[in-house]
């Protein structure tokens, strides 16, 4: 036979069987691996391209069945002789055996006998197409649909034992939505800022919007704790009205989350009310500028949150300090006894003044105390009976009945006396928590200098305050380094005041005085050179502040000898200045050997560490016994606070 005879009847005969092949795959079973079980792949259906077709087979689509002999005539093969001779026997396709992967042990079953591996397959020869033949199935098996490949591998492999999953639901999050819908209002409250309000809402939304102090039966513990602190905010002379509790009902998971919102924002208002927040010093003087340590509302919340007791924490934030302790004390003692002065309501009428005659005369008497009397002359008695009320008043004990004074009358005298001790303990609100281990304290209206050692009182000296026109401030800092034989800068208020109008009449105005002028570029600059009529003397203690005031010695020392000694330019003089030296520098730098520089040109010496310095306005003073002394409002400070206060309620 031809050798091209022989190609063209093998290519048709490869085709017929893959064409005849193609509707047993498609209509049959699946196979299946006889070893697993498993489903084999389909195989995919040969389809020709009409470009590869023969043009007589384009027309007709009749799909080729049957058996395909050597010698048949394909349709489209022009190429075969049809005279040829017809050879009968079957022709051989020489395909390789599909090579399987190698089974999974784990995949075969416990009860099934391993079976040997089959030989390798022979040559596979063109039969006449066979329907499969029909699986046997066990009489007691169920006949069900044909599993795919994880349903098989899954019956022969059987699931692991899985653990129980147990969902920790973390408690109070039945509250999450109402708190987001509620926060916004609930945190509203008055004298809070936005940026405390912003900070308790951003806390709890990093809380998952869980509630703080209460659980489905009301308060928790903590809050509970918290609730009786703000009950008993009047006890340390705070107004209860402030923080007025809000009220819910159990049954009402809306209200639960309002009040709890609400009872942080109330707690951070606390604990800002109780190092001083309640007023801004500044808005009251210039010249009082202390640095307030106002907690954040995130700093509230999460020590609240942590401490095992939260009503003691939001206690913690009042001052710690002995003399606040005393006053909160005093307070207390005034309230539980009754005034029994009686109050007598004094008609508005002209200032009345020493030697004077008025019809209220009588009436001011009995509210004095001084007894009755039909008198109409405002003589020494109710004039000093007077000015000791106001000096207790906190107003200027000159012994007149002015507008001021008759309104405090109208005020029972315990109630001005915790008005007193409340204003006075609000100003200890604006000290550092901690005033230092060894510190120095100006108290202003006493005109006194203390050096204090672990709550000890270590050295004590007089001192010369600023006049009222020129008021010592009020503030905290920390002194670090000491002048002696300082020069003197005159400060810009007294070169306005004095020496400018002064040069202005005469060119040697400064000269004469011992002063040196210097000319700059934005004026003129006054010195005064060290000597001993120095203004400030031969030594200076300095702490670098905005006011630009400072501790220091002075050449008219007679002043000290006065009762009132408010006579500086707003620095305070200090008597014996070297004895505080002594104090400050260290055993290093003794007063003999400070004095030894007298006289030798400005030398600094640096203090061994800063010490807090804290210049004070203390006019209500308890002792250890519980006495009360006062010292006069010199610069009306006293009576600022209080005003404030009485207003902001």
């Amino acid at each position: 036979m031809p050798r091209r005879h022989w190609a063209n009847l093998t290519s048709a005969s490869a085709l017929a069987i893959m064409l005849s092949c193609a509707p047993v795959l498609a209509e049959g079973p699946p196979a299946t691996d006889p070893t697993t079980g498993v489903p084999l792949p389909e195989t995919p259906q040969l389809k020709l391209l009409d470009s590869e077709k023969p043009a007589a087979e384009t027309r007709d689509r009749a799909m080729v069945t049957g058996t395909v002999a050597s010698g048949a005539r394909l349709r489209g093969a022009a190429s075969v002789d049809a005279t040829a001779p017809v050879e009968e026997e079957p022709v051989a396709l020489d395909v390789p055996p599909v090579e399987m992967p190698a089974l999974d042990p784990a995949l075969i079953p416990a009860s099934k006998p391993a079976e040997p591996t089959p030989a390798p397959a022979a040559p596979v020869q063109a039969t006449p197409a066979q329907p499969a033949p029909e699986p046997v199935v066990p009489a007691s098996a169920t006949i069900q649909a044909a599993p795919g490949p994880l349903q098989a591998i899954q019956s022969l492999v059987p699931a692991p034992e899985m653990p129980k999953l147990v969902i920790d639901v973390p408690p109070g999050l039945e509250f999450a939505a109402d708190i987001a819908a509620q926060a916004g209002e609930a945190v509203a409250v008055r004298r809070l800022g936005e940026r405390e309000r912003g900070e308790i809402i951003a806390a709890y939304q990093a809380n998952e919007n869980r509630p703080f102090w209460i659980d489905g039966k009301g308060w928790t513990a903590a809050g509970k704790r918290i609730v009786a602190q703000l009950e008993h905010a009047a006890d340390d002379g705070l107004r209860p009205t402030d923080y007025a509790l809000p009220v819910f009902e159990l049954s009402d998971k809306a209200q639960l989350a309002a009040a709890d919102v609400r009872l942080s924002a109330l707690a951070v208002l606390y604990a800002r009310d109780a190092r001083g927040g309640r007023l801004d010093p500044r808005r009251l003087s210039k010249l009082i500028t202390p640095t307030l340590y106002l907690p954040s509302a995130t700093e509230v919340l999460s020590e609240l949150a942590g401490a095992p007791d939260a009503g003691a924490v939001l206690a913690a934030y009042n001052p710690p300090h002995e003399q606040y302790r005393r006053l909160k004390a005093k307070l207390a003692e005034l309230r539980e006894h009754l005034d029994d002065t009686p109050l007598v309501r004094i008609p508005a009428g002209p200032t009345l003044k020493l030697g004077m005659r008025d019809e209220r005369v009588p009436l001011v008497r009995a509210r004095l105390g001084l007894g009755p009397s039909d008198d109409w002359g405002f003589d020494r008695s109710p004039s000093l009976a007077l000015a000791d009320f106001q000096t207790k008043a906190g107003l200027p004990a000159n012994g007149i009945l002015s507008p001021r004074t008759i309104a405090a009358l109208g005020k029972p005298a315990t109630a001005q006396g915790e008005e007193d001790i409340i204003a006075q303990m609000e100003r200890w609100r604006w000290l550092p928590p901690d005033l230092g281990a060894k510190h120095i304290m100006v108290n202003v209206p006493e005109m006194r200098v203390r050096v204090i050692r672990d709550g000890q009182v270590i050295h004590e000296a007089r001192a010369i305050i600023g006049k009222p026109d020129s008021a010592t401030p009020i503030f905290s800092h920390k002194m670090d380094h000491v002048i002696v034989n300082p020069s003197w800068y005159v400060p810009p208020s007294i070169l306005k005041k004095e020496f400018l109008p002064g040069l202005a009449a005469d060119p040697d105005y400064a000269a004469k005085r011992g002063y040196i002028v210097t000319r700059t570029k934005h004026g003129i600059s006054v010195r005064q050179p060290p000597g001993e009529r120095n203004a400030l003397g031969w030594i200076k203690f300095m702490f670098p502040n905005e006011h630009a005031v400072y501790l220091h010695d002075t050449p008219n020392r007679r002043l000290f000898a006065a009762a009132k000694r408010a006579f500086s330019h707003g620095c305070v003089r200090v008597d014996n200045p070297f004895a505080l030296a002594d104090q400050v520098l260290g055993p290093e730098w003794t007063s003999e050997r400070l004095k030894k520089l007298i006289g030798k040109g400005e030398r600094r010496i640096n203090l061994p560490e800063p010490l807090p310095i804290h210049l004070v306005y203390n006019t209500i003073v308890v002792g250890a016994d519980g006495h009360i002394t006062r010292f006069d409002d010199v610069y009306g400070f006293h009576r600022l606070v209080r005003q404030a206060l009485e207003q902001q309620g």
